[in-house]
């Protein structure tokens, strides 16, 4: 068995004294400007609901600044995922600063979402979101207007040779979304995502289910719609679904003391997938055992220990091997134990009494 051991370090109260000392003394010496940013205010731009729409999104960074030039760094992070450029501006002077920044875009079609300012000098700091919405058509019920669906659907391949099955759909939206959307094979849902589509955008999802299979599979939208494409049919085969059932076995250490003493073989016996019992019995010193048992699961590869002890009376050898019911057995292992004879005390001799 192997110990793992951590020595630790430990400093001397006059040294922690000193180097607490210091800290405070630098962090004294050494004042940072703090930093806050607020949520930005949206102002929609699309009178009567014509499209492309400007948006413009503002919000106020406050500096407490200790020198005399600061420099502002900060970023607009969008609720579908991107980022922009990195922007920088300085400030001059000492005290509370304030300064107002702000992002215009324009949108071609009917979309909503959020932008948040982020900070990341002097202090990193990120405001609240800021909510908009686009509506092109006149009213409210642009959102329904746009068309997220499927395209043909899920398309579908068997990869026999590697037991697998690729399933290929694609997804086309009218304007630029995030489309969230899941896959369904035989009735159950077996993922999950969301892709940001623009125009059409393949996804893809592999099924490796370790064992013959066949059914349906679909692939459904879920939100800002609800729709689903058309069921594809599939069958999956694989050439070698049986288990792989593998054993290996270990001797114990040398033993050199007093006997009788007992020793224990090791073994263990793994499989690739599957649930069910694995037999198998020990051969112990070329003479085979009875039949035992070790159960699993079916999660995947699994490993067992198994065990068989060996009591030992006098100095000698013994050996050990696993033979798998209808299968392969192991190589053969020896243990050796040496006794050490243990003198029996010594009775005095009574002296004779004197004259």
């Amino acid at each position: 068995m192997l110990a793992t051991m951590a020595t630790g370090l430990l400093a001397s109260p006059a040294a922690a004294a000193s180097g607490s000392n210091q800290t405070a003394a630098s962090a004294v010496a050494a004042p940072r400007p703090s930093a806050s940013a607020g949520t930005p205010k949206v102002s929609v731009s699309n009178p009567a609901g014509r499209c492309p729409a400007k948006v413009t999104f503002t919000s106020k960074i406050k500096v407490k600044a200790v020198a005399g030039r600061t420099t502002v760094a900060y970023r607009w992070l969008r609720g579908d995922g991107s980022k922009s450029n990195v922007k920088t501006l300085t400030l001059k002077g000492k005290g509370t600063k304030s300064v107002t920044v702000e992002e215009r875009t324009t949108f071609k079609g009917s979309v909503k979402g959020w932008q948040a300012l982020q900070v990341l000098a002097p202090r990193a700091v990120t405001s609240g979101k800021g909510y908009f919405k686009v509506s092109c058509g006149g009213d409210d019920r642009g959102d329904d207007k746009r068309v997220i669906q499927p395209g043909i659907g899920a398309q579908l391949w068997v990869d026999e040779g590697n037991c697998e099955a690729a399933l290929i759909g694609r997804i086309t939206a009218s304007s630029p979304s995030w489309v969230h959307y899941r896959w369904v094979v035989n009735g159950e849902v077996v993922d999950r995502d969301a892709v940001r589509v623009e125009g059409s955008r393949k996804v893809v999802h592999v099924i490796r289910p370790h064992e013959n299979l066949r059914g349906w599979a679909a692939l459904e939208i879920v939100d800002p719609v609800r729709n689903s494409s058309n069921r594809v049919g599939f069958k999956i085969w694989c050439k070698d679904e049986a288990p792989k059932v593998t054993a290996s076995v270990s001797a114990p250490d040398l033993y050199d003391g007093t006997c009788p003493t007992i020793r224990a073989f090791t073994g263990t016996i793994s499989v690739s997938h599957g649930r069910g019992t694995v037999k198998y019995r020990w051969i112990r010193n070329g003479v085979p055992g009875g039949w035992e048992t070790v159960s699993f699961d079916g999660r995947g590869y699994q490993a067992r220990g198994v065990s068989d002890s060996w009591t030992a009376s006098e100095s000698g050898t013994a050996k050990r091997a696993v033979e798998l019911y209808n299968g392969s057995t192991t190589g053969t292992v020896e243990g050796k134990v040496i006794c050490k004879t243990v003198p029996a005390p010594s009775t005095p001799t009574p002296s004779a009494p004197p004259a």
